[in-house]
Parts: C-alpha cells; structure tokens; sequence
C-alpha cells in the first residue's frame, strides 16, 4: 500500500523565501525522519513544493475544452506545501509512520494529510472501475 502524507501549505510557504535559521533543527528531524525511514525501506519520495504562483492548473471543460490558470493561488488552505511517498503493509504502519511525521512549521499551528493511493489490485477485473474494499 502507498500512501502520500502531504503537508499543507500556508501563508508562510506561499512566500516561497527561503526558511531562516528558526528552521534548522526542523531540517534535521525531518532528514532523520525520512533517512529512518528509507532504511525501514518504506520511502519512495519525499519533496517541497515550490509556491502555487510558480505553477498553473489546467481546467478540463465537460466539452472537453482546456484552460490554463497560472498561479498563484488565493487559497493557501487547499495547497500542498510539500509530501512523503511511502509504501507499507497496513493503515496502521501509515499511521503509525505518520504519527512521527515533525511538525512541518515552526511556532504555528498547521497540518498534513494522509492519502492512500490506488493500486491496480483495487480495480475489479475486467475495468468496471468497482473499488475492492479492503
């Protein structure tokens, strides 16, 4: 099982200004975090974003028409700020992985996420798009 743990993003990556020394220890458990976690062998990928006005987000029309919208983006709330991918063998080791997660932001409050991926194994045979329960 994969699972994305995704930081949401604030006022303050939004700025996209390079973290001062406040984040230097934050840094540091989150290096350890993940090296721990690579050596477990449960850690795909793990990154920061960059802030929303250096992206875009393309729109699909039910005509199917496309349209460009270029960031930035006025609500920081329903931003990713950064992620971890892992795999593991239950909810309860993502869980568990995620409950170690270091707060993302020094002094302010803030959150992540946890998502579970699907998995071809979740598609019922024959492509009917019917989710196997678990």
């Amino acid at each position: 099982m994969r699972f994305m743990i995704q930081v949401r993003a604030n006022p303050v990556s939004e700025r996209g200004e390079p973290p001062g020394p406040e984040y230097a220890q934050l840094f540091e458990e989150m290096g350890a975090f993940h090296e721990e976690m690579a050596r477990a062998g449960v850690l795909l990928d793990g990154a920061g974003l960059r802030p929303s006005r250096d992206g875009w987000r393309q729109r699909y029309g039910a005509d199917g028409r496309r349209e460009v919208v270029d960031g930035p983006f006025a609500e920081s709330k329903e931003l990713i700020a950064g992620y971890t991918l892992i795999q593991v063998r239950s909810v309860d080791e993502a869980r568990a992985w995620a409950s170690r997660f270091p707060q993302p932001f020094v002094g302010m409050a803030c959150e992540i996420e946890v998502r579970r991926l699907y998995e071809e194994a979740d598609f019922a045979p024959g492509g009917d798009m019917a989710i196997r329960s678990e």
